[in-house]
């Protein structure tokens, strides 16, 4: 048997960050199914495209599922013959149909709502999704991007962090339900999971820029499209210039672009100003009952 390879401790250290990221992430993601915040199909959806959570056992995220313990879990794998031992990225194609129709929901089911949230940069999108992510019966969707992950970010629950060539790859397989470039990098939003969580009756919120916003409305006409507006400009400055990730040479250029992105505002079905996060959770709310 070949001896472990030996790590350094600044390998060590990076791999023990890393393993970090991938029980926070699954963890993540296992709390949504257990809260009802996200069906089995989504998970499944989004497993494909991620590798942390393609290589959770099998057992685990059935665990996961409300109702369900080991004792379900394993007695429904064996009932599909399941080894206890599968991968969600090791499944069969006749294993996925199988657990996809036990756990699908009655054609009776109510569709949910897409909303699209969208706006200048720093009129606070991410503060409002993050949020939402805690209403029942709403799903937030993880976009996917080229852009390097920041410090505090995780992949698959910030972001789904692709390379060039993995974009290109999503591009030309049709994907993507929107994807733009936005100051050097581009963003998209994963097609499979939003349909499936529409499908379940749990309404979806993107949090995208605007010109992903206008691709949604081409392809999903019943999408509800919110442009989030800041009290002032004033307050639009201020919060940009605050941002400590930005260099100043940076914050110049969102300035500039913010004045473009306000004149989108007519383009939206609904404008909301966000001088309280709280107040604007409460809009959307509203908007996904009509």
């Amino acid at each position: 048997m070949p001896l472990p390879p030996k790590l350094s401790d600044e390998e060590r250290k990076h791999a023990l960050e890393l393993a970090k990221k991938a029980r926070q992430e699954r963890a993540h993601y296992k709390n949504e199914l257990n809260r009802g915040q996200m069906t089995l199909g989504t998970f499944i959806s989004i497993a494909a495209e991620n590798e942390v959570l393609g290589k959770m056992r099998v057992a685990e995220l059935l665990e996961s599922l409300p109702g369900y313990g080991k004792i379900r879990a394993h007695a429904l794998m064996e009932r599909f013959n399941i080894s206890p031992t599968r991968r969600v990225q090791g499944l069969g194609h006749h294993q996925r149909s199988a657990l996809l129709r036990e756990f699908e929901i009655p054609s009776t089911q109510t569709r949910g709502k897409l909303l699209v949230l969208s706006g200048p940069g720093g009129v606070g999108k991410s503060s409002v999704a993050k949020a939402l992510r805690d209403t029942p019966g709403f799903w937030v969707s993880v976009s996917a991007t080229t852009r390097a992950p920041r410090f505090n970010e995780i992949d698959g629950v910030d972001y789904f962090f692709f390379s060039n060539e993995e974009f290109d790859k999503a591009i030309a397989e049709n994907r993507f339900l929107e994807w733009a470039e936005f100051a050097g990098n581009r963003y998209g939003t994963p097609k499979a999971a939003v349909e499936s969580t529409l499908a379940s009756g749990i309404h979806v919120l993107l949090e995208i820029e605007i010109a992903g916003a206008k691709q949604v409305r081409e392809q999903a006409q019943s999408a509800h499209l919110v442009f989030l507006e800041p009290p002032s400009w004033e307050e639009l400055v201020s919060r940009l210039e605050g941002r400590g990730t930005d260099s100043p040479e940076r914050r110049a250029a969102r300035l500039a672009l913010a004045q473009e992105e306000l004149a989108a505002a007519p383009f939206f079905d609904t404008v909301i100003v966000n001088e309280r996060v709280e107040d604007v959770v409460a809009s959307l709310i509203r908007l996904a009952s009509l």
